[in-house]
């Protein structure tokens, strides 16, 4: 009977909207059908535990962005806990799912014991009134780009791209910014996979402090006795390890067990055999960022040491007031995705990018290590990756045409983006939620003409 009712529930999910995979021609297992609702209720929790803590979304938006990924609020329940600190969910009581808030670490889903995150503490700096990028204040913006702008964001949200916020920095300063109804310069928002460039850059602290190299290798005990052993903390940062991790977001698919029902996220990704010698073969992998988030807490002694690593290297000199980088239930951070912060926050990890590490009288990456981060990779198939950084150039033909050829970017999923120009000395920001195509070339190169225009 039980095994009825989760047919009979999936196929009304799927029905509803596709799900996860679609169908495969109806071809599903009992077992995939599972994965599906525990997919479901896993990332539902998260994603409305993080939307109101963090963003400050109201449950009607909480469920429309679940509804982006997989239509099934028709048979979501979504309950807060009394103090709205706990989100449960629960599709049609076949599957469940739990995540917790705390203060200073965001939300985590509540799997296996979560006893170390009740000891953990995290407190981001105040907010400083001083001029962005030293602070959070930003003075007049340059009329032009602001008008051009905020007729972008119309548009797009005109078009259905859900675009919550735009910004762009020239020179160190912010010149124009416009956020959608609801959301402000303070709105906390979630980069996906732009967390993989702070996670590589806290490495990059590490190495100016002498602390490692690129070219060492992890040392996780699972890999001493084979072909993994080879593996270099640069082939990770490159996604260039060859490790078979299946960056699948299906049911039951490393990726989406690794973010939405695992424990220990890089646990799933450190059982990864090898498929590829190392250094040969560019695969994007979420696993491979979250072995870097491991190795990090490791080398610095746990996870409280790693969050105050954060804090005193990053958080603190950059004045990130408004960012969250959330750790799994085993208390690492999920480097590969959990990381939400302000349209303002995610430009001053840019502009530490653009100004080749330094930030003000602190250099806190080497220009070394900055040039290696934005280089290419040495893959056969694509070179244009760097230290978890996407590269226009790199190969015979640039990733994005019509943008000058040195511009890189942090890049997640729904389109987030942070995007450096250095022959500009421009950072450009857009956060959104958008389902598909987005026209960021497009945007940004019309957002770039109005520097071109202004210098003339």
């Amino acid at each position: 009977m039980k095994k009825l009712l989760i047919v009979l529930a999936v196929l009304l999910i799927l029905v509803i909207g596709g799900g996860y995979a679609g169908m495969r021609a109806l071809n599903l297992s009992i077992n995939d059908l599972q994965a599906n609702i525990d997919v479901g209720t896993g990332m539902s929790a998260k994603l409305a535990c993080s939307g109101w803590h963090l963003s400050g979304l109201g449950e009607q938006q909480i469920y429309a962005d679940i509804d982006s990924y997989t239509p099934i609020s028709s048979v979501l329940n979504l309950r807060f806990s009394a103090d709205k600190r706990t989100v449960q969910t629960n599709i049609l009581g076949l599957g469940h799912g739990s995540a917790t808030f705390r203060p200073g670490l965001g939300c985590t889903l509540d799997v296996g014991d979560t006893r170390t995150l009740d000891t953990l503490q995290m407190q981001p700096p105040q907010r400083s009134a001083a001029p962005w990028p030293e602070g959070s204040a930003v003075d007049a913006l340059t009329e032009s780009t602001q008008a051009l702008m905020e007729e972008i964001l119309a548009t797009d949200n005109a078009a259905g791209y859900h675009t919550r916020a735009l910004l762009m920095a020239v020179d160190g300063k912010i010149v124009a910014e416009a956020y959608a109804p609801g959301f402000n310069a303070q709105s906390q928002l979630l980069g996906w996979s732009m967390g993989k460039s702070l996670t590589a850059m806290m490495l990059g602290r590490l190495e100016a402090l002498g602390r490692v190299t690129s070219q060492q290798t992890p040392g996780f005990t699972p890999w001493q006795s084979d072909e993994r052993s080879d593996i270099t903390l640069e082939h990770l940062l490159h996604m260039s390890s060859g490790l078979d991790f299946s960056e699948v977001y299906a049911p039951g698919s490393d990726a989406t067990r690794m973010l939405f029902n695992a424990h220990s996220a890089s646990d799933v990704a450190i059982q990864s055999g090898q498929a590829h010698a190392p250094g040969s073969h560019f695969y994007y992998s979420s696993g491979t960022t979250n072995l870097l988030s491991r190795f990090i807490t490791d080398e610095l002694g746990g996870p409280q040491a790693a969050l105050d690593f954060l804090r005193r290297e990053f958080y603190e000199p950059l004045n990130l007031a408004d960012t969250t980088f959330e750790p799994d239930a085993s208390g690492v951070l999920v480097g590969s995705s959990y990381l939400y912060a302000s349209a303002r926050d995610w430009a001053k990890l840019g502009q530490l990018m653009l100004d080749n590490g330094r930030w003000g009288n602190q250099q806190i990456l080497t220009p070394e290590w900055v040039a290696r981060a934005t280089s290419p990779n040495t893959s056969s198939n694509d070179p244009r990756y760097g230290y978890q950084f996407w590269l226009n150039s790199g190969s015979s033909e640039l990733r994005w045409p019509t943008l000058p050829a040195d511009a890189y970017a942090m890049s997640g999923n729904r389109a987030q983006s942070v995007t450096v120009v250095p022959s500009a000395g421009v950072v450009l920001v857009r956060l959104g939620w958008t389902n598909g195509f987005y026209p960021r070339e497009e945007n940004f190169a019309r957002l770039l003409n109005t520097i071109q225009v202004r210098a003339d």
